[in-house]
């Protein structure tokens, strides 16, 4: 055996290396026994995330012409050229897609051929399978546009698509359980957030090397009443898989920030009042106009002076009531919810907040708007023992910088509360209100024509996100200061 000598300083180089790597080692091992940090997200419907990630898939069939399918024998084998090859089997698919495709032929590798043609021009992904029969190749016009091997994710390349332009696909499928089912996702529709990172460049930190939507190991989402995603922080965490909220830019600031694990629990629900559903706990009664108004736990929402109240099946404050014993529900078995950060404990670490559209429909609820949005505050810090947690809200801005009426009585509520203002001294420097109405997108560069869900504009979503998290870090850093 050949000896290696060391010089003697290498003794010492060992030892310095070794003292190293060990404090390395014990602040890897303290860092794993601090809290979590917790963050609690809250609001109407735009806070759930109506932001659209595609266009949205819809299931294929008319788009084909002529599928037809052939059977060769054997399992799959990546070296042989089946295009060479005579099958043995071919059968014309008299419905290719839908919910009840022409079943295969039996055995061996199945392949269909045939032609596309769509009503729209447009960049185009296909998603061709279901189950078992995603593991395949599919190629249209010549290119790869999607490939599932097993053992791997998935890959897609979107196509360029001519409306009325009939042109070859093929799909190769690895597996015997081929079948015609697939999707069809239109993905340059303006405004979404896969044409706004995939084809304009905007936001690239989504995307990993492999061009799939990244996925946060160090920032846990979990939905709580609606939004209900419980995952690694990705898209797909708001009102459905295809929709963001603000979470997605707020989570991974977050996750930069710091070196801790973070959970985002997100606990909202659509088309709710301040000044009503998220009444908070203490808030009273209140006469205006010869009409008296509801305070914590009474109903109806108003009612005439003089008269005895009917009470319905809601009360002032029930969605405060329902989001924040859910997010109570959650904490209180924080080790069986988070397995994964069992021991370790939570720390509340900050609020955020993003409601006013329904407040905005009544006069007298946007009026009352500023003084609710400081009750709100201090009962959060008080429900959850956080009496200085940084709170970040984001104002309403519908119609942008044009917004008039009840709606900018709200956002001017809502950045009176902002602890720069003044007008709170306790408020300075631990609450900050955020401008969103720089953020407003036209409907014409939009997924949909919805003014109070901002259009639907992933891009409206993610700079909400990314704003509330700016807001977020400068409040930290005042507390560090």
């Amino acid at each position: 055996m050949k000896k290696i000598l060391l010089p003697a300083i290498s003794l010492v180089t060992l030892c310095l290396l070794s003292t190293h790597v060990d404090a390395q080692q014990e602040n890897q091992i303290a860092a794993a026994k601090t809290p979590v940090k917790v963050y609690i997200l809250s609001g109407q419907s735009n806070m759930v995330g109506i932001g659209q990630v595609t266009g949205g898939s819809v299931r294929w069939g008319d788009e084909f012409i002529d599928p037809v399918v052939s059977v060769y024998a054997g399992p799959f084998d990546n070296s042989v050229d089946y295009d060479r090859l005579q099958p043995d089997t071919t059968l014309k698919l008299e419905k290719f897609g839908g919910v009840e495709p022409t079943p295969f032929p039996q055995g061996g590798t199945h392949i269909v051929r045939g032609k596309i043609q769509v009503k729209d021009s447009g960049q185009y992904e296909f998603r061709p399978g279901y189950g078992g029969s995603t593991y395949n190749i599919m190629e249209v016009n010549g290119e790869e546009v999607y490939r599932k091997e097993p053992g791997s994710e998935a890959s897609f390349s979107t196509v360029q698509l001519t409306a009325g332009k009939a042109v070859p696909f093929k799909i190769t499928y690895l597996n015997q359980q081929a079948n015609g089912l697939g999707w069809i996702v239109r993905a340059d529709i303006p405004g979404t957030l896969s044409t706004l990172v995939k084809q304009e460049g905007k936001f690239p930190y989504l995307l990993n090397a492999q061009g799939h939507w990244i996925e946060r190991p160090d920032v846990w989402y979990k939905g709580l009443v609606t939004a209900g995603a419980d995952k690694w922080l990705s898209v797909g965490c708001g009102a459905s898989s295809n929709q963001i909220g603000p979470e997605l830019g707020f989570g991974i600031q977050m996750g930069d920030h710091h070196d801790e694990p973070i959970i985002i629990l997100k606990s909202s629900q659509g088309n709710r009042s301040l000044a009503w559903d998220f009444l908070p706990p203490g808030t009273p009664q209140f006469q205006q106009d010869g009409m008296i108004y509801a305070g914590y736990k009474e109903s109806p929402a108003n009612w005439e002076v003089g008269t005895e109240p009917q009470s319905i099946d809601w009360y002032a404050g029930k969605q405060y009531d329902d989001c924040f014993q859910a997010v109570h529900q959650v904490l209180d078995n924080f080790d069986h919810e988070f397995p994964q950060f069992a021991g370790r404990g939570y720390e509340i670490a900050g609020f955020a907040w993003w409601q006013g559209h329904k407040d905005q429909g009544n006069e007298v609820h946007a009026k009352r708007y500023e003084q609710n949005l400081v009750h709100l505050i201090r009962s959060l810090r008080k429900e959850f023992q956080a009496p200085k947690a940084p709170f970040v809200i984001a104002t309403i801005g519908f119609d942008g910088w044009a917004m008039s009426g009840n709606a900018l009585t709200v956002a001017n509520a809502q950045l009176a509360v902002s602890g720069e203002q003044g007008n709170y001294p306790e408020f300075l420097g631990n609450v900050k209100t955020v401008e969103t109405r720089d953020f407003w997108q036209d409907a014409k560069i939009s997924p949909r024509n919805q003014g109070f869900h901002y259009n639907q504009n992933g891009e409206t979503y993610m700079l909400v996100g990314e704003a509330l998290g700016r807001g977020m870090l400068e409040l930290l850093a005042e507390q560090n200061d």
